[in-house]
């Protein structure tokens, strides 16, 4: 994923398409997403996560493949469209870490998963833009040969856990699926859960825009050598992103949380995220872009594990599944919404609106999290 998402836009402009059709490219994928989720998170209950794991790395490596001998852009969506419709990763990795780890455990858990975000986004941007420089084909195939890596592994290294019956779910639990909002907007009502849910969305909208757009974004506002930002200067800079957050989920969020608690972490993050969204609207260096950059990886890295950790906390063992899947739809929902905005603000060329609007959801992500109280 980390060798695509600096790579996609200027790739997706090869065949013709402006800011808005990148925005709408990525919508895709995630729409795709949200209807498959729920349905994927159901069979895992009924089969067990590995074997759906499986299927799901599956489809992502013959969307690389499709992806990497696109001659148009029509291809290029339908490439997205098939990753998007078995993209059960994140939200069947998390069901299997809630499945054999204890309530207490699983902040540093969840933190695991950031570390390999975090090892990713070193690797696979600085990959990505190095190979791009020679053709945008080569970045692409490297990453289908990782999806079908990371197939064998888990074929062979991942140990089964057993499929939980409907009458006994374990922690992934049962899912609901994507027309069920009446279900969902009772998790919503409730008051020691519904404002966590609302802090996720809010998370999940600010870095869907942030990420989405930051390609683009950089390429109309900085330049290298008198050449305007490709996908090799985003490339690295999303590299010294991840170099920042293995630092801090490899070791520190750990010693944070125990000091701190997850709410002033999940309050704390949202602060920096949106003072460094803000500071990005008028950048105009790339040593301040550097220095920026690193400081809201702070933001990120901190917040999507403790409030995840704080969702799960407040869930029931049986519903641990209902609640990481409606996370994973409120993360589906803003990668709908999220990218076409920021693609429409910035071929606009309104830049410094685009780092405002995530700043602003940040914003509101603070002021949810300073307005909830732990029972």
């Amino acid at each position: 994923m980390s060798i695509i998402i600096p790579l996609l836009p200027f790739y997706a402009e090869h065949f013709g398409a402006s800011a808005t059709i990148v925005g709408t490219l990525v919508s895709s994928f995630a729409f795709c997403q949200l209807i498959a989720g729920p349905i994927l998170g159901k069979l895992s209950d009924r089969m067990g996560r590995k074997p759906l794991l499986i299927v799901s790395q599956i489809g992502t490596c013959i969307g690389f493949l499709i992806l990497a001998s696109a001659q148009s852009l029509w291809t290029v969506f339908l490439s997205r469209i098939i990753d998007g419709a078995t993209a059960g990763n994140l939200s069947l990795a998390q069901a299997y870490i809630a499945d054999v780890t204890k309530p207490e455990e699983r902040t540093k858990s969840f933190a695991v998963i950031g570390i390999a975000f975090g090892i990713g986004f070193l690797i696979g941007p600085a990959l990505s833009g190095w190979l791009s420089h020679y053709s945008y084909t080569y970045p692409i195939l490297v990453a289908a040969a990782l999806s079908a890596g990371s197939v064998i592994c888990t074929s062979l290294l991942l140990p089964s856990v057993e499929p939980h019956t409907l009458n006994q779910s374990g922690p992934g639990g049962k899912r609901l699926g994507v027309l069920d909002w009446k279900t969902y907007a009772q998790y919503f009502s409730r008051p020691e859960l519904g404002p966590l849910l609302l802090q996720f969305f809010f998370f999940a909208f600010s870095f869907s825009m942030f990420v989405n757009g930051f390609a683009l974004f950089s390429q109309r506002r900085f330049q290298w050598h008198g050449k305007p930002f490709d996908a090799m200067q985003v490339g690295f800079i999303l590299a010294w992103v991840g170099f920042l957050s293995i630092i801090l989920q490899g070791g520190l969020i750990g010693r944070l949380v125990k000091r701190f608690g997850e709410l002033s972490l999940v309050r704390g993050g949202f602060l920096v995220t949106a003072v460094t969204s803000f500071w990005l609207a008028r950048i105009d260096s790339i040593g301040e872009l550097v220095a920026n950059t690193g400081i809201s990886s702070y933001g990120t890295g901190v917040v999507r594990p403790a409030v995840t950790a704080l969702i799960t906390q407040k869930a029931s063992k049986q519903e641990q599944g209902v609640v990481l899947g409606l996370t994973q739809s409120l993360t589906s929902i803003s990668a709908i919404i999220a990218p076409v905005i920021a693609g429409a603000l910035i071929d606009r060329g309104w830049l410094a609106a685009w780092a405002i609007g995530v700043g602003l959801m940040a914003l509101c992500g603070m002021i949810a999290a300073y307005r909830y109280k732990e029972a």
